[in-house]
């Protein structure tokens, strides 16, 4: 279910709740200062590699590269008649819109476009959970970038309680049935997971309450979320287990540095596809110590639990 964006200015209680109250009795969202201890484990939090963000002069320099190369994709896309999809999900504060805002930022709007979809309305919640995804699939030579998707069902709907367990189970063992028909049309089909750790999450939780041009980030939703990190992380794993097919991967990607997620999300698109005039070498790699499949990430954290 799609999350309505409202700035919320009610006090929330001390340590939020559940599994970050428990992990960090001291935090407070309302409270200005963020504790030292998850500021000081923010960045290293989910196993993240590195000591440092990216510096912002060579993380500009590779953005323009990357932007140069979608550019010339865009081209081949519309010269061909191809339809790309890409779904963003993961955790929230994972930088879901940063990395679509910087993948369309410089292409033609004409033909690409984000998907971010509110809640439901009543009429749509009586219909077939991905009617209402369908109409916004892309026609030839066009590519859509959906702002969270139908995977809502296996996330936040189910972390809330806004369907059952039933529901859940029906949409796990459809959805990979429903991408294979995207892809058996010859839509070009990628899913891209975000995921970030506890205090990284936390932090960005505790940026938005405090920075007036952020604060209507946060909502109902988010202010439950920071009790339910172990849930969503459940959620998560049952959602790669069970749709994460030879059809339709998930790629995940460590987000703790958005910048770096950015340039991996777009190197993981271009890296797919063929198109005139590509340059390999400018487009680089996917950093495998932020990006890998769902089915090696799954491996990963069942390995550390």
């Amino acid at each position: 279910m799609g999350k309505a964006k409202e700035q919320k200015t009610e006090k929330t209680p001390k340590g939020g709740a559940g599994a970050a109250s428990r992990a960090y009795p001291d935090f407070d969202l309302d409270n200005p200062k963020l504790p030292a201890e998850i500021e000081a484990r923010a960045l290293k939090s989910n196993g993240f590699p590195y000591e440092e963000k990216l510096k912002r002069k060579p993380y500009e320099e590779q953005l323009q590269q990357l932007q140069l190369e979608l550019l010339k994709l865009q081209d081949h896309v519309q010269a061909e008649g191809e339809r790309i999809v890409v779904l963003f999900e993961g955790r929230d504060t994972s930088g879901k819109g940063g990395c679509i805002a910087r993948i369309l930022e410089r292409i033609n709007p004409r033909h690409s476009r984000s998907v971010a979809l509110s809640k439901p309305t009543e009429a749509e919640r009586g219909q077939w959970y991905f009617q209402r995804y369908i109409c916004h699939l892309p026609t030839k030579g066009n590519m859509v970038l959906f702002d969270r998707s139908w995977y809502n069902r296996a996330g936040v709907e189910r972390v809330m309680g806004f369907c059952t367990e039933d529901e859940t189970a029906r949409f796990l063992r459809d959805a990979p049935e429903f991408e294979a028909l995207l892809v058996r049309d010859n839509i070009r089909f990628f899913k891209i997971y975000l995921t970030v750790g506890r205090e990284m999450q936390l932090s960005r939780f505790h940026e938005r309450r405090h920075d007036p041009f952020k604060r209507w980030k946060v909502t109902d939703i988010d202010i439950a979320a920071i009790g339910k990190y172990d849930d969503y992380s459940r959620a998560e794993a049952d959602m790669l287990r069970f749709t994460h097919t030879a059809a339709s991967p998930w790629t995940v990607i460590n987000a703790n540095d958005q910048r770096r997620a950015r340039l991996e999300a777009m190197r993981v698109i271009l890296s797919a596809l063929d198109y005139a005039d590509k340059d390999a070498a400018a487009i680089g790699a996917p950093d495998p110590k932020l990006t890998m499949s769902g089915g090696d990430y799954l491996a990963l954290v069942n390995g550390k639990s």
